[in-house]
């Protein structure tokens, strides 16, 4: 999978990118993960990617052209490979993210994922080079970086081979709209409070129903709405 990034703020992902699972999926060639600096794609000699408003009103908007050229660019570079490139807008217009939709996102072979800043972008962005609109939360951040890298997070370690284990991903949270279970480790016993015996019995079958209860109780519990979906 290959994934390009469009923003004005490349150094915001150094981080991100550059540790842990992530790391380690790139250096496997699991995943390509671009950042590409936007500003090169303006006209303006300055590197300048927004202008006021038309109709008036604060802030600045995020003018259409370099998005337009950037997109262009990248899907110039990837012709031979005849991948479906898909364009995702990070917006809180946006259907919510949530586990489906990152499984969903990861059997892309391609997405360029766009980062909006200041009051917004341009609309004709959205109509006419979009493919899908996500939105990380019903909250207002300062641009999209972070939601676009919750959604590199989320979908790399979906993809074959970058956890080290294939189950991993199997009995997760909201995997099947359900939180997961209680997890433990040694020792069994911490200053009295120990792990259940269950969990010790070496029987797993015993081992397997006790988890499928605990993650009902505890979906029940702190997240009833998932219940609900998993009857309708």
């Amino acid at each position: 999978m290959q994934i390009d990034v469009l923003t004005i703020f490349p150094g915001m992902f150094n981080a991100v990118l550059g540790e842990s699972i992530i790391k380690n999926a790139q250096k496997k060639g699991l995943v390509k993960i671009n950042i590409i600096d936007l500003r090169p794609f303006s006209k303006d000699k300055h590197g300048k990617v927004d202008d006021k408003p038309f109709g008036g009103g604060p802030g600045m908007v995020m003018n259409p052209e370099p998005f337009f050229e950037a997109v262009n660019y990248i899907r110039r570079k990837t012709k031979d490979r005849r991948w479906k490139t898909r364009v995702v807008l990070l917006t809180p217009k946006g259907a919510t993210f949530n586990q489906k939709l990152a499984r969903e996102i990861s059997k892309y072979e391609h997405m360029i994922l766009i980062c909006g800043h200041y009051e917004g972008i341009d609309e004709r962005v959205r109509e006419h080079l979009v493919d899908k609109e996500i939105s990380i939360g019903d909250y207002v951040l300062t641009g999209g970086e972070i939601p676009a890298m919750a959604v590199i997070d989320s979908v790399t370690r979906l993809l074959p081979g970058v956890l080290g284990n294939k189950d991993s991903v199997v009995g997760e949270s909201f995997s099947e709209n359900l939180l997961s279970h209680p997890q433990y480790t040694r020792p069994a016993d911490y200053k009295g409070t120990k792990v259940p015996e269950v969990l010790l019995s070496g029987d797993h079958d015993k081992i397997k129903d006790w988890r499928k209860k605990q993650s009902l109780k505890t979906t029940k519990k702190k997240r009833p709405d998932l219940i609900k979906r998993r009857s309708s």
